[in-house]
């Protein structure tokens, strides 16, 4: 179960991976805790990006959200 949940949410990331690659950033998925919140640590660009936390909840949530609906929260692990 949780490794189907890992896999839903690596291939979320990976749908939008391009669109934070085309600005320098990018993510990973660094876990999911058996009550459902994922963690992710933005990389390159993103860590830093002013506008990071709309990339968290505009774009990475929402592909989470919409593959795996038992996700209960999604957190940026080096979130700035």
């Amino acid at each position: 179960m949780v490794n189907d949940l890992k896999t839903r949410i690596e291939g979320a990331l990976d749908s939008i991976r391009d669109y934070l690659k085309s600005d320098g950033g990018d993510v990973r998925l660094h876990g999911v805790s058996e009550d459902g919140i994922v963690e992710l640590e933005l990389l390159g660009n993103c860590e830093a990006c002013s506008m990071s936390h709309l990339t968290m909840k505009a774009g990475l949530e929402q592909v989470i959200f919409k593959v795996a609906p038992e996700v209960k929260q999604v957190v940026a692990i080096n979130q700035k």
